[in-house]
């Protein structure tokens, strides 16, 4: 019944070893939400119910102390370590869940994981068992209560604590002479329970008890309780108390004897007369006194006529009536009517009437019995029923009760607004198709009149009712020039194969209507921009089906070209040219797919670094300066207005904001227009921050309304380049848009058809220390490459034939020593068979069979030979976002290039590695 979200929040785990825990599938009735995340703040680990970190590679005890003061009391942390970190760990062992050994392979790793699922499940069944034993004995007024053995009472219920006035803090653990007050424990107590667990059974058995607030009776059920073995390790009780209603059957049994006593000294109201009401035959007293009256004489001079005239007129001539019903000797009638005393109470008299024959004479016997005080008490019962049903009934605006077989029924709750109509309409005794056919004609939507009319007709409510106890039917009112939703409900009551009753209810679901029928279009709206969203990929697909095609081919045709014309220099370094340019396109369209994918799935982080805004700008001056002349536009930059230039910032974040505008502005922007960036600072940034608007314009073709709308969806293009000419993958606005959120600032556009267009971005940044910058700047600018390394042995490490042969090429020409290695283990073998000064350095590739890079990495560390072991190696691989750097650097490697190698990028990284 129980379900259970939990959140595991993954802190240092490797990517295997993520993707294998965040692909487990939960228990039944588990849910998994899986956070995997680095370097989590306090919030998320406070979050989290299961806490799995990796410290096998740093400081395992910061680590868990870090996370175990962070986490939740109820939260679970794991942590992997290795051997040689357990001495350290000695004093956080006691707030771990679990220690996990390192290293840990995915099978290990699946093992542990699903050993502490089970223990979970164990955990939870184990607490719904004791919440349902727990909800269950407290809920019951009886007591309840689970002794062992020797007598001591191990667990109790409330209602057992609330009969012996004690809290079970004070019974718990207790035995029955102090629970219960008493000297000494009962010895017929605890012989019963002797028997119970002698005979294993159940006995059944009253037992009086000695309280503070008296003597209690109980009805006890004693039952065994058996240890894991079999064997009987004590008792569970059930008792009843029966000491009220043992008093009530004492005090029915008193009463009974009373009314006994009562009758048979005639102490009931008796009066004969004769037949024709003249002559009063006989009276005892306590009729006079039920009449009103003193004596005989008293009830005859006020003018007795077969009825005494203190009873009230009308009901003098039902009682008339009843009695002139009767026909034959021994016939006899009931009734009820009232008498009014002289002093002006009202005496409810139940009176019984029969013909009899005395002595050859016909004459009435008459029995009167006062039950004023019933009366009252039965019209206080049909007062409180009436409340109840108002009470029960609120919602309803209407509650009747009718029978199908006979179509009568009354009212039993009315609304009484003004504006219904209920009132007039449900009044008294009810016809009920009169009734319902009045309200159907005078209110309800003339489109629902006839389905209603139809569904409360009493042979198809005899017809639905019969297989279920209860049906619904919605239908609409008009009230003035607005229309309201309701319902009737009408339910079985009492035996259907005897009697067809139903009680039948309207009241509004306007506002619950209203608010489904909101969520209805809240959803049909999610579904249009679904499918919006989907087409939106559908003429990507198509788009990119020809984007990627058209420098596909130039790179084909111009290969073909250049191979069948070696003989020709010139052409064939103006085809290669040509292919330089479709790949440089080709590898921009490629990356825009990959940063949108990298942005939505939140894998791209910020590195932030010192930077200095203007310098940002003239680079990227530097850059688009060549083109805008080429197509002859006006390029133009402005930063006068700052006051704090220097700022930490992910500056080339910043930058493919930047060019992704400019791009746009460079294509959509005809010769002898005008390109502008500024730059301002604005007030009212936050201590140590500056607020920075970036603002990009043109004068170019400018955008329709519709399409600025959605410039800054996926997949969005005002024209394919099919069409324009304008080649892209319509991810460039959507990439600028996510990039702008990370970095919590905002983007606006302006545009006009035929005028232009304005981008505007506003970021709130840290200020950068100047001084602090600049002293790293000269420490990093003083690593310039030096090239220590050429002529050194180099272990190249990669799967693919292709990227080995260009890779060998280029460290060769470069003088370079290479040999090469085709997986992970491979790498790994030829590293600890070589001498220490063997190789100088280990490029090596990420995502290859056998072994991956990352697990190369960390096997070579791991060495014996600690000069082996510390070999430098460098990530050579086709992963170049910011995260994959950081991977490759917790696995142990010194550096991060991208393919293919570029001769600087790989000496800068040798001076750091050798500084």
């Amino acid at each position: 019944m129980y379900h259970s979200l939990v959140r595991l929040l993954l802190v240092g785990l490797s990517d295997e070893a993520s993707r294998t825990l965040s692909d487990v599938a939960p228990l039944e009735a588990f849910t998994h939400e899986v956070v995997i995340d680095p370097q989590p703040t306090d919030d998320a680990v406070a979050q989290a119910q299961l806490i799995i970190a990796d410290g096998s590679g740093g400081d395992a005890r910061g680590l868990a102390e870090h996370l175990a003061r962070a986490k939740s009391p109820e939260a679970d942390l794991i942590l992997i370590a290795g051997h040689d970190q357990v001495p350290e760990l000695e004093e956080v062992l006691e707030r771990l869940a679990d220690l996990w050994m390192a290293p840990l392979t995915p099978a290990e790793l699946l093992f542990h994981f699903h050993r502490w699922q089970k223990e979970r499940k164990h955990q939870a069944d184990a607490w719904e068992t004791h919440q349902y034993l727990e909800a269950t004995i407290n809920s019951i007024p009886s007591l309840v209560w689970y002794k062992s053995d020797d007598g001591i009472h191990h667990k109790v219920n409330d209602a057992f604590c609330a009969t012996v006035n004690k809290t079970k803090e004070q019974v718990q653990g207790r035995g029955h002479a102090y629970i219960w007050d008493v000297e000494a424990d009962d010895p017929a107590c605890i012989e019963s329970e002797r028997q119970v667990m002698e005979s294993r059974s159940t006995i059944v058995s009253e037992e009086t008890v000695q309280t503070n607030d008296g003597t209690r009776l109980l009805t006890t059920y004693k039952s065994p309780l058996y240890n894991i073995d079999g064997t009987v390790m004590g008792t569970v009780g059930v008792g009843i108390d029966v000491t009220q209603e043992r008093a009530y059957e004492n005090e029915i049994v008193e009463k009974n004897r009373t009314l006994e006593a009562i009758f048979t000294s005639m102490e009931g109201g008796v009066i004969t007369h004769s037949i024709d009401g003249r002559r009063v035959l006989g009276v005892n007293k306590a009729a006079l006194d039920i009449l009103g009256y003193q004596s005989e004489d008293e009830l005859l001079s006020s003018g007795f006529d077969m009825i005494a005239a203190s009873v009230i007129p009308e009901d003098a001539v039902t009682l008339r009536e009843s009695i002139a019903t009767l026909k034959h000797v021994g016939d006899s009638v009931s009734t009820e009517y009232r008498v009014r005393h002289n002093n002006g109470d009202i005496v409810h008299v139940m009176g019984n009437v029969k013909l009899v024959e005395n002595d050859g004479e016909l004459m009435y016997q008459r029995f009167l019995l006062d039950y004023t005080d019933k009366k009252l008490e039965e019209v206080q019962k049909e007062r409180h029923q009436r409340d109840l049903i108002q009470a029960l009934s609120e919602d309803y605006l209407l509650v009747c009760s009718f029978n199908l077989d006979t179509g009568t029924g009354v009212p039993l709750r009315v609304s009484h607004e003004k504006e219904r109509h209920l009132d007039e309409l449900f009044a008294g005794d009810l016809a009920m198709a009169d009734c319902l056919a009045a309200y159907i004609d005078q209110g309800v939507h003339e489109e629902d009149a006839a389905m209603l009319r139809g569904a409360l007709s009493a042979d198809n409510l005899r017809e639905e009712l019969a297989d279920t106890k209860r049906m619904s039917v919605n239908y609409r009112i008009r009230r003035g020039e607005t229309v309201e939703y309701c319902q009737a409900t009408i339910v079985r009551t009492g035996d259907w194969q005897d009697s067809h009753d139903v009680v039948l209810g309207f009241r509004s679901v306007d506002q619950q209507t209203r608010d489904e029928m909101k969520k209805k279009a809240l959803l049909e709206d999610a579904l249009t921009q679904a499918n919006k969203a989907s087409a939106a990929k559908s003429a990507f697909l198509s788009n990119m089906s020809h984007d990627i095609r058209t420098p596909m081919n130039a790179i084909v045709g111009f290969t073909t070209l250049a191979g069948s014309r070696i003989d020709q220099p010139e052409k064939v370094r103006e085809y290669l040219d040509k292919i330089q340019s479709s790949s440089t396109h080709l590898l921009n369209l490629i990356n825009d797919i990959l940063d949108m994918s990298h942005i939505e799935s939140g894998k791209v982080s910020l590195d932030e670094q010192p930077c200095n805004l203007p310098a940002l700008l003239e680079d990227l001056y530097s850059i688009i300066q060549a083109e805008t002349s080429a197509r002859q536009l006006y390029f133009s930059i402005d930063t006068e207005n700052l006051r704090h230039p220097d700022v930490r910032c992910d500056k080339l974040r910043i930058n493919q904001i930047l060019l992704n505008l400019l791009g746009n502005a460079l294509k959509f922007t005809n010769p002898g227009g005008f390109i502008k960036v500024k730059l301002d600072e604005l007030d009212g940034a936050p201590a140590n921050h500056g607020r920075y608007r970036f603002t990009v314009s043109d004068t170019g073709i400018g955008m329709s309304p519709e399409f600025v709308e959605r410039i800054f969806d996926p997949f969005e293009r005002e024209r394919t380049s099919t069409i324009s000419g304008v080649e892209g993958t319509g991810l460039g606005m959507a990439i600028t848009k996510n990039l702008v959120d990370m970095m919590h600032g905002a983007i606006s556009v302006e545009s006009e058809k035929g005028k232009g267009t304005t981008f505007t971005i506003e970021l709130t940044l840290c200020l950068a220390n100047p001084s602090q910058d600049a002293a790293k700047a000269a420490a990093a600018a003083h690593l310039a490459p030096n090239h220590r390394m050429r002529g050194s042995h180099i272990l190249l490490v990669d799967d693919n034939d292709l990227n080995r042969e260009i890779a060998v090429t280029l460290l060769e020409d470069e003088g370079f020593t290479v040999e090469c290695a085709v997986n992970g283990q491979q790498a790994v073998d030829m590293v600890s068979a070589a001498s220490p000064d063997h190789f100088q350095l280990v490029l090596m590739d990420v995502q290859m069979p056998i072994m991956n890079g990352y697990e190369a990495t960390r096997a070579i560390r791991k060495l014996d030979n600690s000069q082996l072991a510390s070999i430098p190696i460098l990530a050579m691989t086709a992963d170049a976002f910011e995260e994959d750097r950081q991977k490759a650097l917790r696995c142990g490697m010194d550096g991060h290039l991208t393919k293919p190698i570029e001769m600087e990028k790989l000496f800068e990284a040798l001076n750091l590695v050798l500084a």
